[in-house]
């Protein structure tokens, strides 16, 4: 931590890192009007071409904000189901979404849309800029940069990614397990016939669930396949590399060649210890780094942008009750726990040895179960989440599906990323807070509450229809009356 110097203020947040969460969290601050400049170390975008796979709760967010019409023409839509340790059965067919399928995307594309969002609501972005230092007081935190610049902010989060230098600036704790298994994954080409793939790829799958050669169209290949020992490299491997474990495993390389990318992951699991330290917080794989099981990690972080995006602006506004920006930590931070846990979970039923591959069996035949699947698949896609908002109905906590509402879709009223009051009574009023919260007067409204409150991220805060109990409430959540 550096000295903190008498650098004017310039920016209300600094976000370090312009990766998914770091970009999200941008424009989310930006629907605010909150001043934002995000710092990025990379001085170009990232060049390989990882498909990654949105789950339903962060298609549902881009719908919220207007942004999945953007999204839909560069991704490829593919069935809810198969996400647990990619046990091979189907989602149920009346999970409680509008959104009940997979989005994969190109990582470059999905960061770029997301980056130009923001920029278009009008979030700076410098690229080059690696942080260096920082320090906060009771004013502001004060960021260098590896050059020597000083910049000034109200608030600075970290979301710089698994190695986040803020956090170790910080000195918060990142407890959990270092990678015991390696695995190399990458997209080439490969010069053996489909059948001869599919035949060798089922017969190494009996034991070795991490294995797969899947066709990806155009004569491209995606192969993930298990390394021999454990790497503490950042670079990507090596084409020969993936030839010598395909070889061990396999008992042929597939006559692979080409890489569009390469990349190599750990099972390395680690929580930070807290979210927050006085102004400066945490976000993304800055805060939380699992194995890619189950495809949770970019998911994750858009989700901790998001649920702390209204809260920080809150805050900046001057609105903010005074524990608001608290329940960031207290709410996110569990979530992560369980995803890490799921992951921990999947990795082990990936497993060759006899015990783990006992226990994928049972819980294969388990999963026939609704239940038991509904369930899974709810932690996988974060559709399960419920906040603890205190006693109540069993939604409230949850996020509300995106229902039909006279005025079209409900997500369709969110885009601005404020609260909403649904009346289905005529006799609820959100008036004293109608600069942070919207109002929506329709009996029709296909919801079986007389009224409900939703936070900025589609979250229900309150169900009823007394005004006196609301308005306990919405202050809770939205601060005084204006």
């Amino acid at each position: 931590m550096l000295s903190s110097p008498s650098t004017p203020r310039e920016f209300d947040v600094i976000i370090a890192g312009c990766g998914p969460t770091g970009a999200m969290l941008a424009a989310e601050l930006r629907l605010h009007d909150v001043q934002v400049l995000v710092l990025e170390r990379e001085t170009e975008p990232v060049s390989f071409v990882r498909i990654v796979g949105l789950h339903i709760r962060s298609i549902e967010l881009l719908a919220m904000r207007g942004l999945l019409e953007r999204v839909r023409p560069h991704a490829r839509q593919r069935p809810a189901g198969a996400y647990f340790a990619a046990i091979d059965k189907p989602a149920p067919e009346d999970l409680d979404s509008a959104h009940a399928y997979l989005l994969g995307i190109p990582q470059p594309v999905i960061v770029q849309l997301l980056e130009d969002h923001a920029i278009a609501l009008g979030a700076q972005v410098r690229r080059g800029c690696a942080v260096a230092g920082v320090a906060q007081d009771d004013d502001g935190v004060t960021v260098e940069l590896a050059e020597g610049e000083r910049l000034r902010s109200r608030y600075l989060v970290g979301c710089d990614g698994a190695r986040s230098t803020v956090r170790k600036l910080l000195g918060v704790g990142f407890p959990g397990e270092p990678a015991r298994t390696e695995t190399l994954m990458g997209e080439m080409h490969v010069s053996v016939p489909p059948q001869e793939i599919a035949t060798t790829v089922a017969a190494v799958r009996e034991t070795h669930q991490a294995f797969s050669v899947q066709p990806f169209g155009n004569g491209i290949h995606r192969v993930v396949v298990p390394a021999a020992g454990v790497s503490d490299r950042a670079d990507p491997p090596t084409i020969e590399d993936f030839r010598q474990e395909l070889r061990t495993i396999a008992g042929t390389d597939f006559g692979v060649h080409s890489p569009r990318w390469l990349s190599r992951f750990g099972d390395a699991t680690r929580l930070a210890e807290r979210y927050r330290v006085a102004r400066v917080l945490l976000a993304g794989d800055a805060a939380h780094i699992h194995p890619p099981a189950g495809g949770q990690g970019l998911n994750l972080g858009v989700q901790d942008a998001v649920n702390l995006g209204w809260k920080l602006a809150a805050q900046i506004r001057g609105w903010a009750p005074e524990t608001l920006l608290d329940t960031y930590h207290a709410e996110r931070h569990p979530v992560a726990e369980d995803v890490l846990d799921n992951t921990r979970a999947q990795i082990e039923l990936s497993s060759p040895e006899p015990g783990p591959r006992a226990v994928r069996r049972l819980l294969t035949e388990l999963m026939d179960f609704d239940e038991v699947n509904r369930h899974l698949i709810g932690k996988i896609t974060a559709i399960g989440i419920r906040y603890d908002f205190g006693a109540g109905p069993d939604l409230l906590g949850r996020r509300l599906r995106d229902i039909a509402v006279q005025q079209g879709s409900l997500y369709g009223l969110l885009h601005r990323g404020r609260g909403l009051l649904l009346d289905r009574t005529g006799r609820l009023r959100a008036g004293g807070w109608s600069d942070r919260v919207d109002y929506l007067g329709d009996r029709t409204a296909a919801v079986d509450v007389p009224g409900l409150l939703l936070r900025p991220d589609g979250h229900v805060a309150w169900i009823g229809d007394d005004q006196g109990e609301l308005d306990v409430q919405l202050s809770r959540w939205f601060g005084a009356m204006s």
